[in-house]
Parts: C-alpha cells; sequence; structure tokens
C-alpha cells in the first residue's frame, strides 16, 4: 500500500492540528517564562509575549502565549488532576502553619532578650541598615554572634561586619583571553552606550596589548541611538554595525569572525517592558559561533526596591558580571552594596563619569568598601 503523501499545506494543518496554545499569566516577563519552563521543561516555543491590565490583581501584569504538542498538555492535564487528589489535608497544613509560628514566636523572643550583648548588637546592626544595608543579610551574619565575646565590643562587631562584606563581595578580573563577545543590558538612562564606547576604546588603546574592536547597535527604539554609537565608532575608527532583527544580527555578526573582541549595545527597558526582554533572548538564543557574557549596567544612585525588581527582570538573562555607573554621583551605596550581598554577581567596572574612555576603572571592592566608610562614619 502506498504511504500517504502531505504536501506543505496539508503538513502546516497537521502540525496545527498537533499543538496547542496556552496563555500563562505573571507579575513580571520572566515569571511568566519560568512558569512555562516549570510546567513544559524545553518543549515549548514562545508564540507572543504582552502587557494586560488585570483588574483582578489591580495593575499591569505579563501575558505570554506558548505553543505545546497536544500530547505534551494532556500528559499533563492529567498529571496535575492525579495532584489535586493527592493534597495534604486541609487541617493538618493549618496545624503546622500554627506550629510554625509558635516556633517563630519563641526564636523571636530568644533574640529579643533584654542583655547588655544583644543592646550592642541591635545598635550597630540600626548603624549599617540606616546607612542602607539589608537587615535580613545583618540578621544572617550576626545571628551566630549571639553570646560571644565579639558581641561585647561594638567596634569588634563593626569590624566583622565589614569583614564579612569585604568576603561576601565578588570581584570580576579583567582578563581578556582568546575571543570575546559582550552585550550589555539594563533599564533605561543608566548609561550603556557612554559605558560600551569606554570600554571599546580601553580595550583597543588602553591596554598592554592592543585588541581589534567592533561594536553591534542593537537599540532601534530610542531616537538617536543608532547615531550616537556610531559616533563614538567614528572617532575611535571602529567597525560599527546595525542590526534591527534577529537574522540581521546573525549575518552581522558573522562578518567579525576576525574580531577579538564584539560589544553588544542593547535597547533599555523598564523591569516591565515584556516586548525588549523578549527580544534580548531571542538575540541570546541566536546559533553563533561564540558564547555571549551578558553584563548589566546598575546607577549607583538607584534604590534598593527599584534595584530589586531590576534584578528579577535582567537575572533571567544569566549575568555574568554587573558594572556599576553614575558611581561619581552619590556616596550613598549601602542600597547596591546590599544588592551585591544578596545576589552572587560580580562586579566587573566602575562608571565614575561622563569623559570617554577616562571615567571608568576596573571594579575593586577596597575602593567600595573606603566609599562606604566614610558613609558610614559620616
Amino acid at each position: 500500500m502506498d504511504e500517504p503523501k502531505f504536501s506543505a499545506d496539508t503538513a502546516e494543518v497537521y502540525e496545527r492540528e498537533t499543538m496547542i496554545n496556552v496563555t500563562l499569566v505573571a507579575e513580571t516577563p520572566k515569571e511568566a517564562y519560568d512558569l512555562a519552563r516549570e510546567k513544559y521543561g524545553d518543549g515549548f516555543t514562545l508564540v507572543s509575549a504582552r502587557q494586560i491590565r488585570n483588574e483582578e490583581r489591580e495593575g499591569i501584569v505579563s501575558e505570554i502565549t506558548v505553543s505545546v504538542s497536544r500530547e505534551r498538555f494532556l500528559q499533563l492535564d492529567e498529571m496535575e488532576e492525579e495532584m489535586e487528589n493527592l493534597r495534604p489535608d486541609e487541617d493538618l497544613m493549618e496545624e503546622l502553619a500554627l506550629l510554625r509560628q509558635q516556633i517563630a514566636l519563641m526564636k523571636s523572643d530568644l533574640l529579643t532578650r533584654e542583655s547588655r550583648e544583644e543592646t550592642l548588637m541591635e545598635h550597630v546592626k540600626r548603624l549599617f541598615s540606616e546607612k542602607g544595608i539589608a537587615p535580613e543579610w545583618l540578621d544572617r551574619v550576626l545571628e551566630p554572634l549571639i553570646g560571644s565575646t565579639v558581641a561585647e565590643d561594638e567596634k569588634l562587631l563593626v569590624a566583622y561586619l565589614l569583614e564579612e562584606i569585604d568576603e561576601t563581595l565578588q570581584v570580576k578580573e579583567e582578563k581578556i583571553d582568546g575571543q570575546k563577545v559582550m552585550m550589555f543590558v539594563g533599564p533605561t538612562g543608566v548609561g550603556k552606550t557612554t559605558t560600551i564606547a569606554k570600554l571599546a576604546a580601553r580595550y583597543a588603546y588602553m591596554m598592554e596589548e592592543s585588541r581589534r574592536v567592533a561594536l553591534i547597535n542593537l537599540d532601534s527604539y530610542k531616537v538617536g541611538a543608532f547615531e550616537q554609537l556610531a559616533h563614538f565608532a567614528d572617532i575611535m575608527q571602529l567597525k560599527y554595525l546595525t542590526a534591527a532583527n534577529v537574522e540581521q544580527f546573525r549575518e552581522k555578526f558573522a562578518q567579525l569572525s576576525d574580531y577579538d573582541i564584539v560589544l553588544i549595545d542593547t535597547a533599555g527597558m523598564s523591569p516591565y517592558d515584556t516586548e525588549k526582554l523578549v527580544k534580548t533572548v531571542e538575540y541570546l538564543g541566536s546559533d553563533l559561533a561564540r558564547t555571549i557574557e551578558v553584563t548589566l549596567l546598575i546607577a549607583a544612585t538607584v534604590k534598593y526596591e527599584d534595584i530589586k525588581d531590576i534584578h528579577e527582570t535582567f537575572s533571567f538573562l544569566n549575568l555574568d558580571s554587573v558594572i556599576l555607573s553614575k558611581f561619581d554621583e552619590t556616596k550613598h551605596l549601602g542600597a547596591i552594596l546590599s544588592y551585591l550581598l544578596l545576589h552572587p554577581v560580580p562586579l566587573s567596572y566602575f562608571s565614575i563619569g561622563q569623559e570617554v574612555p577616562d571615567d571608568l576603572v576596573v571594579a575593586d571592592k577596597e575602593y567600595l568598601l573606603q566609599r562606604f566608610i566614610g558613609d558610614l562614619d559620616a
């Protein structure tokens, strides 16, 4: 018997009939994408992403649509139904929750007993908290010291916390081995383009060994974005290319196989900009011959609450390092330190002004701590 033959049209209809589009909603693009990964692993295709107003949640949420096979969808549906039947007894869960609350209260009472050691510790904790260090990090570090000799001396406690900060902070060594591709991401107005120009000049002209540097601009959103980086490239006589979509990016990148360093500028985005985030993910997913390192730029002037939102969005891109911009515009570094203490992403550079290429220095823990201690003394 002859095997059935499928035309291109019938194959397309067959593929549509064997796939199901599923819509997922979450607070942020990362949470929505993680939800899809949790449910379907790598077995889905991103169809669309957008922001919508959700009346129940009273605000803007992120909605993504993914395509999964009908077989996978039905299989998960059956599994979820089985898990529903296996849920523990609600009365038991309430008892466990009450027990946890009682244990937490007992622990709290123990930690807040009136004693000279705890008074000193609370004083030092308040001193660091007022300068922006996250209380949750301070609690974690100070708790083992309760009742110790260190807790009896305020100077020792302060020195201990500064030592813990120094040991926890991570710095990425400036090391250029072989070819390197770096993509820069961050919020709007953080100074990505200027920082990229500083790095380009540093790598091409200011190190012991000069490198061949090329620039690719993916920012087609901001007015004048292409012209600004093109101007820097022209002054430094560096290769400069632009790309408006993933296909162009692959084509332009293929032209740079002989370059030592490729620096990629992206569109600035808010933590809630689903469209730009998904587009950045598509660029990172391009099938290239070289690995792309992702560097996040954060302004040293930003509030800690905003830093948490920024990290929640951009950590989704598997960050390799962080550059602090606008380092010269504030004396208060507690919020930035809290972010670095609670999220193990290494620092690579400080941007300390607007001058290209001079106002860029390799990240240094001692310099950062000296600035913080100055604020602490004040």
